[in-house]
């Protein structure tokens, strides 16, 4: 019997490790943008075209490479950054596995284009799915200058999978965020299709944000810095009042290096106790430095996902000084009283006696006479007089009820008296028949007797499902109406979400959104699909953005449904909201009315009933 392991060609090999560090063009863009970053890069340039398909260019003047450097920097395994185990625990840079160049060349088609500093020539390197087809010398800048052409073009079924432009320029701007926030002494350039999507300078770490996110960020964040012995934490959090429910600006970073930390956002989180409304998020820009053999970065090929030597001291202090930061900013405006020149008023030392003078009172005004002719009172006289009548009101409030008592047993003298017989005539009707009553549990749910037992309705569901059938119905038919919004709302998007958002724009129109854009990432609404009173317009597109964003964009005969079931679920009553009795009517009525009553659209329960046995049984 032959041998039947085999050892894989290097070729395989790479692509199989392309899969765990190349998931999409944004993965590439991270990977060479930190490779410069380590080559001490003070301006990067990013081209894109076609959000990255066609073409990922990125353009540093770091450090460069030796021709012979360049040959062997797309082998596995070959980095400038360790030498051995034991500089794992000691990393000052992002990059140290040696794999993602050799991941990125074995899917795609590469051409790179080098000079050090210090050399008069450079080289040009052409390699094609990890087969290197010419290295030859060359004239240019000092630096590196990557071209990554056609994407997975030899593994179609990652290429096949990848999202529509819009979205994987999306998940760009993700990444771009994170590299260019923490490196905010490097100039950025990032262009997509020869149009410029960012711009930005070297600057302080509050400027890269405000460049970032927008400027009206800058006026929201309060400054955290904490330094001890075993981590310093700089940076920025978000004022209370800021919190959003969906799409908060939340980036940690340590060593420079950007993380995401379950554990420490629990701590974030707990400073803001009592401070935001359940559901809701701060936002935070937080930089922390500690000793690099006190983390471990080499558990994931991302390097995302980061174990900390001491969490629980850590935690203890980030949360204290996040605490420490919300309450020394906080704005709780003091009370400053000017005592210069004041008069000095005594403290109350017990009970003091009020001696008022004697005022002679005319006997013969009366406060509560009706008449048209003026008083010849002194008005001194009628002021004591006034203070006199009111002294007495426990008199005048005993008068009133004795006449109230007696003008209601007068009304009842004149009414004939109903027999007995007449009140035992009338029909008493048992609960169980009154199909019309409705009972209202817990703010959420809606009880209704049925002939088979007791009928339990989620009102928040049967809205959803009633403004679903609605919006499908008047598209399938064309006869959506919007709603125009008196005032504009301004919607303030990140660059990312302003990406995805224009994705989806026609089919929002059909909707029944009007949307314009402004300046910047920030947008116009004009117009709310009819019927949706009373809604948060911005917070709604904002969790139509979410939904498609986490989610995936759906394929386009799909969308539209996704479009109404994300804006169903937004518009539809709240769990907790309290019913009248009319509304719990008609809601159940809209319901029972649709060919679909007993399911919302993504298969969830409306609908359940006890039978009358399995009450019985209770019993």
């Amino acid at each position: 019997m032959s041998d039947v392991i085999k050892l894989l060609p290097d070729s395989v090999a790479n692509q199989i490790a392309a899969g765990e560090v190349i998931q999409r063009p944004a993965s590439v863009i991270k990977e060479l943008v930190e490779n410069a970053v380590d080559a001490g890069a003070s301006h990067i340039q990013i081209i894109l075209k076609d959000a990255g398909r066609t073409l990922i260019q990125i353009i540093d003047d770091g450090v460069g490479m030796s021709e012979t450097d360049a040959r062997l920097a797309f082998e596995r395994h070959s980095t400038s950054k360790i030498r051995s185990a034991d500089d794992l625990f000691t990393l000052h840079t992002m990059g140290f596995r040696g794999e993602a160049l050799a991941s990125i060349a074995a899917i795609s088609q590469v051409e790179l284009r080098t000079r050090r500093h210090d050399a008069q020539l450079g080289t040009r390197l052409v390699i094609n799915a990890s087969q290197c087809e010419s290295q030859e010398p060359d004239m240019c800048p000092a630096g590196s200058n990557f071209m990554i052409k056609n994407i997975f073009f030899n593994v179609p079924a990652r290429r096949k999978f990848l999202k529509s432009n819009q979205v994987e320029l999306s998940n760009i701007v993700k990444e771009f965020e994170k590299l260019a926030l923490v490196n905010n002494e490097v100039e950025f350039t990032l262009m997509h299709n020869g149009n410029m999507m960012y711009k930005l300078m070297k600057g302080t770490f509050r400027q890269r944000i405000a460049a970032l996110m927008g400027s009206s960020i800058d006026q929201q964040l309060l400054p955290v810095s904490i330094d001890t012995s075993l981590v310093k934490v700089q940076g920025y959090i978000g004022k209370p009042e800021n919190a959003r429910k969906r799409n908060a600006l939340q980036f940690m970073f340590v060593n420079e290096r950007y993380m995401r930390h379950p554990y420490f956002h629990k701590a974030i989180m707990s400073a803001y106790e009592q401070l935001i409304p359940e559901g809701e998020q701060p936002n935070y820009f937080l930089r922390f430095n500690v000793e690099p053999q006190s983390i471990d970065v080499n558990i994931h090929p991302t390097k995302t996902e980061i174990k900390f030597e001491d969490e629980m001291p850590i935690w203890q202090i980030l949360a204290a000084g996040v605490k420490e930061a919300l309450g020394r900013f906080s704005e709780v405006p003091a009370i400053d009283f000017d005592t210069q020149d004041a008069p000095e008023i005594p403290a109350y030392q017990g009970h003091v006696e009020v001696h008022r003078p004697e005022i002679e009172v005319d006997p013969a005004y009366n406060p509560f006479k009706t008449s048209s002719q003026p008083s010849a009172t002194p008005r001194s006289h009628q002021h004591v007089s006034d203070r006199q009548a009111m002294s007495n009101w426990d008199e005048l409030f005993a008068n009133f009820e004795r006449k109230k008592r007696e003008g209601v047993d007068q009304i009842a003298s004149q009414q004939p008296p109903q027999s007995q017989e007449a009140v035992q005539e009338q029909p008493v009707l048992p609960l169980g028949d009154l199909q019309s009553v409705y009972l209202q549990l817990k703010g959420r749910y809606i009880l209704s007797p049925a002939k088979s037992g007791l009928m339990i309705i989620d009102q928040h569901r049967a809205h959803m499902r009633i403004l679903f059938d609605r919006y499908i119905g008047r598209i399938h038919t064309g006869n959506q109406s919007s709603q125009t919004i008196l005032f504009p709302e301004v919607l303030h998007l990140s660059a990312a979400q302003s990406v995805a958002l224009q994705e989806i724009l026609p089919e929002m129109e059909k909707m029944g959104f009007a949307l314009s854009p402004l300046s910047g990432s920030d947008w116009a609404v004009n117009a709310i699909p009819a019927g949706l009173d009373g809604v948060d317009a911005t917070a709604m597109i904002h969790q139509i953005i979410d939904s498609v964003d986490n989610g995936g964009m759906p394929v386009k005969k799909r969308i539209l449904e996704h479009l109404a079931m994300t804006v169903a679920r937004s518009a539809a009553i709240p769990a907790g909201r309290t019913l009248m009795q009319e509304e719990m009517e008609m809601l159940v009525a809209d319901l029972l009315r649709l060919p679909e009553p007993n399911y919302t659209p993504d298969g969830k329960t409306i609908i359940t009933v006890i039978p009358m046995d399995q009450i019985n049984k209770m019993f």
